[in-house]
């Protein structure tokens, strides 16, 4: 088995600005263990040895040796002579993405299955006894689903064929695919920040080097349309992954004038834009309706759109897909080939039942997202006057400003009172943005109360333990 370890270089940059106003070795030991609840740094991986990670921090290796005890008293760290200390999950969970029994889980931004899901497995059941005589591996995607997605992207003003899209597992292989095939170690990728941390990770793993460009919940557009410019012309970065329709997390979404601009910008400098539209038709009440961002393009733009059933339609349906020209489809399914063998073929059929009906899945989605708004702005700003919550038209969460630099002392102090919730660094790249925390829109209004309870029970001791703000949000790291 392959021994997994992280150096000390590496966890310096998770890290971010780790200091808080209390012993050092307490928030070093809290830092490095909130990276293990959220994912950041798996369970079982080698941390670095105390004098390198001191010599890396700067810090005495005393400070270090305290750190991991403190990590080892709270069963987040286990060594052994010879072996070093490696990261650990109380109680022996496999991962920090399955929660514990008892505690209500704020990680995930998703809607439970709608209500026609069972009659969409049931109708995908009889269509599937002809496929059966099949061998069942599919690469590119069942026809009729790959049709039903063409369609869609029709009806919305992106005229498509069936030999446009490719079907993949979930919209994140789509993004590891589009990693594999467009970029080559030590090229730049170009993404928003914040930003869905999965997108980075998979385009990372690809070898890219990340270039940084801001989205803020204050700006008038959102996107920072000139440092988006100003870093295509620097870096010439092969691909740039955007989520233009509710941004995760921000839930902003692109100005037809912004959507040019950028446009431009990447058809000036070769640089493929990749456009997330997983939650773009998770419309609540946006004034403005937009075309898919491919449907803008011109003057020799090229744009790859990634879609997905997990955020419309349910989770627990891992179908994604890839629109794209002809020639860029075969391109990809060449090295999807590569990858697996392909999506679940039943998975597929549901799906496309589900997008006969699609009208009426977005209708339920769209009022449980509402309610979901409802309650968060009725009880977040009663029980937090200071914090600032933007008005989303849609999307899944609201990217709340909680006036202190203390997201990641709140998400862990919040896990004690029963509550699993993300602190904002998890959505950027160099721990930057400790004063936002990311809530869903997709939890009832009991949950939301039972969630801002276990907030202001975990609120006086994560206070007690600001941060400094960290991390620049434009730049190459």
């Amino acid at each position: 088995m392959a021994i997994m370890a992280i150096g000390a270089h590496a966890l310096l940059d998770l890290l971010g600005e780790w200091r808080g106003s209390g012993a050092s070795y307490e928030a070093l030991a809290d830092r490095i263990r909130l990276l293990v609840i959220d994912g950041r740094v798996g369970s079982g991986v080698r941390l670095p040895a105390e004098r390198e990670l001191a010599a890396e921090l700067e810090i005495s290796r005393t400070t270090v040796t305290a750190a991991y005890q403190r990590l080892r008293e709270q069963g987040f760290a286990l060594s052994r002579q010879g072996s070093g200390t490696r990261t650990a999950l109380p109680g022996g969970a496999a991962s920090p993405t399955v929660p514990e029994t008892g505690l209500l889980d704020f990680l995930k931004a998703a809607l439970p299955a709608p209500s026609m899901m069972l009659d969409a497995v049931a109708e995908a059941s009889t269509q599937l006894a002809p496929l059966l005589l099949d061998s069942g591996y599919e690469t590119i995607g069942l026809p009729v689903l790959r049709e039903a997605v063409a369609r869609r992207y029709t009806e919305r003003g992106l005229p498509t064929d069936a030999d446009q899209v490719l079907i993949t597992v979930g919209a994140q292989q789509a993004i590891a695919l589009i990693g594999r095939a467009l970029v080559r170690r030590g090229d730049r990728a170009l993404i928003e920040v914040p930003t869905y941390p999965h997108a980075y990770d998979a385009i990372g793993a690809a070898g890219a080097r990340m270039v940084t460009a801001p989205v803020s919940v204050d700006s008038p557009e959102g996107w920072d349309v000139e440092a988006f410019e100003s870093a295509m012309r620097r870096t010439s970065p092969a691909i740039a992954y955007l989520m233009p329709d509710f941004q995760n997390p921000t839930g902003r979404s692109m100005s037809l004038a912004v959507r040019r601009r950028l446009l431009d910008a990447a058809a000036a400098q070769g640089t493929i834009l990749v456009a997330d539209e997983t939650p773009a038709e998770l419309d609540i009440d946006r004034p403005e309706t937009f075309p898919p961002l491919a449907a803008t393009a011109g003057g020799g733009a090229r744009v790859i759109t990634i879609g997905s059933a997990s955020k419309t339609m349910w989770g627990g349906l891992r179908v994604g897909w890839v629109r794209a020209e002809r020639a860029m489809i075969r391109r990809l399914h060449a090295v999807r080939v590569n990858m697996d063998l392909g999506t679940p073929i039943i998975d597929q059929l549901v799906v496309a039942s589900l997008f006969t009906r699609f009208d009426e899945v977005l209708a339920q989605r769209r009022a449980a997202l509402a309610a979901g708004r409802a309650a968060i702005e009725r009880i977040v700003p009663a029980a937090f006057p200071d914090w600032t919550l933007p008005h989303v038209h849609g999307g899944l969460a609201v990217w709340a400003h909680i006036g202190a630099p203390v997201s990641s002392q709140l998400a862990l102090a919040a896990r004690s009172e029963g509550l699993l919730v993300t602190a904002g660094p998890r959505f950027g790249l160099d721990g930057a943005f400790e004063r936002f925390l990311r809530l869903p829109l997709t939890s009832t209004g009991p949950q939301v109360e039972q969630a801002v309870a276990a907030l202001q029970r975990a609120w006086p001791a994560a206070a007690r333990h600001p941060l400094s703000d960290a991390g620049a949000l434009t730049g190459v790291v």
